[in-house]
């Protein structure tokens, strides 16, 4: 016992005091943010017995990080509320906290109304059949303040810099061309109704004490086939956001940013478009995207047209019918490192938690979305999500820059970051088999080892 003691004390020794720190998760799901202790050297030679060499330049900055994180669901909500309330909040400060042991989740997605992850649709102004309410009379959160609030709150109470954004699946029935949840355009007729409607909720959310950051206009907007969902053209969106929508969050002197598109990344076209007109561009911050379709080099196509506005990524599922070493390596491949590498600021996975049946959900919303956590009673457990974002989330912060980072094997992918405390970090996706890297920053060298199909993060 003795012996064991002073091994584990000269272990912790020896993490402290290191020069850098790695930590690795493997597709076959053995080794979980493994922590190993790294030495700096000085580089003697351009020889190595390396299989990779990765070449970090701390003075060649991109995009300043803005966080990680997943969409609390109205669904998610209701699963963390019904815990036992020391457990519930446990998870809470995991998630939320900044520490060994938790995510370090930054940035997260709510719905404006339900998203197809509650257990029924509804709106903050649902009316009888035929009825309308153009000044929003009947406005209230009451729906929110069941779950949804009350678990905002204690994560803004662990992390007060939380970032939120928020999204529309659906705007109350009795504004839409077809009178139903799924699908419909918005009636023209009701467009300042309908700006005013994200005016009161960004207001009435204040109220509560919680700040929304930034707003989308309407999430996949070319998708009608979602309970609940709206189609909006590029055009509507434009004029939208032009002649509504924006001079009204001005007019109430909000400061909440306006996010384009939140679709997918095979139509760059729709975003780019909006930000070519002057009148739409000036309330616009940026452009969101999802990556069911398309590739991400498509995010950069809209940075490239418009490097003033940002870009964020702010959903991916994991289903029910995926593996988890796959999902892991596609999802820190070209979710994580890819969009960060085509300039996004922000890297939100869908969704925070779910039942062992993939509930709630709509009638007609998705029954195979996987949560970070699995929810079933009081029962918690972790899925590949939390994984995938993790690997980001619980080592580079708020405020780290990206940086050059840039490996001549094609079997590693990567991305670097220069850190808000001066250290750096790098995040390597290691596609091949087993292999040795060495990374050379500057005058210094650390060498590593990663296993087959693995992923590791970097700090020192």
């Amino acid at each position: 016992m003795k012996y064991i003691f002073s091994s584990f004390l000269i272990l912790i020794t020896f993490l402290v005091n290191a020069q850098a720190v790695q930590y690795t998760t493997t597709a076959d799901g053995k080794l979980k943010f493994k922590e190993t202790a790294l030495k700096t050297n000085p580089i003697h030679s351009n020889k190595t017995d390396s299989s990779a060499i990765i070449f970090f330049n701390a003075n060649e900055k991109y995009q300043t990080i803005e966080g990680f994180g997943f969409a609390l669901t109205g669904g998610s909500a209701i699963l963390i509320d019904q815990l036992p309330v020391a457990r519930k909040n446990q998870l809470l400060n995991e998630i939320f906290g900044v520490g060994k042991n938790n995510l370090g989740v930054s940035y997260i997605r709510v719905s404006i109304g339900a998203s197809d992850l509650d257990a029924h649709v509804f709106s903050y102004d649902d009316l009888p059949i035929g009825k309308t309410d153009s000044l929003l009379q009947h406005f209230n959160l009451s729906e929110d303040t069941l779950h949804l609030i009350p678990i905002l709150k204690k994560a803004i109470a662990i992390n007060p810099k939380l970032k939120i954004i928020a999204s529309p699946w659906s705007p109350p029935i009795w504004m839409k061309t077809n009178a139903a949840s799924m699908g419909g355009h918005l009636l023209e007729k009701y467009y300042a109704t309908y700006a005013n409607y994200f005016v009161k909720y960004i207001q009435a959310m204040k109220q509560k004490g919680i700040n929304i950051n930034a707003i989308t206009l309407q999430n996949e907007p070319e998708h009608g086939g979602n309970n609940p969902s709206l189609l909006m053209d590029a055009t509507e969106q434009a004029t939208f956001l032009a002649k509504y929508v924006g001079p009204q969050l001005n007019a109430a002197h909000l400061k909440t940013e306006v996010i384009l598109f939140d679709h997918n990344a095979d139509h760059p076209n729709y975003p780019i478009s909006i930000l070519n007109n002057a009148a739409a561009k000036k309330f616009a911050s940026g452009s969101a995207f999802h990556l069911y379709l398309g590739s991400e080099t498509a995010l950069s196509e809209v940075h490239k047209s418009h490097p003033d506005k940002k870009i964020l990524f702010t959903e991916q599922w994991t289903g029910a019918k995926g593996e988890f070493g796959g999902d892991l390596m596609w999802h820190l491949e070209h979710i994580v490192i890819g969009a960060i590498n085509n300039w996004t600021a922000a890297v939100i996975e869908w969704n925070l938690a779910a039942d062992a049946m993939f509930n709630p959900h709509t009638p007609g919303g998705c029954t195979e979305c996987k949560g970070a956590f699995t929810i079933q009673g009081d029962d918690v457990s972790r899925n590949v999500s939390y994984y995938i974002i993790g690997q980001a989330s619980k080592f580079i912060p708020v405020g780290s820059i990206r940086a050059a980072l840039q490996s001549n094997n094609a079997a590693i992918k990567t991305t670097g970051f220069v850190l808000p405390n001066g250290k750096n970090a790098g995040l390597f996706v290691n596609t091949g088999g087993d292999i040795k890297l060495t990374l050379m920053d500057g005058k210094k060298q650390i060498n590593f080892e990663m296993p087959a199909q693995s992923a590791t993060t970097i700090v020192w």
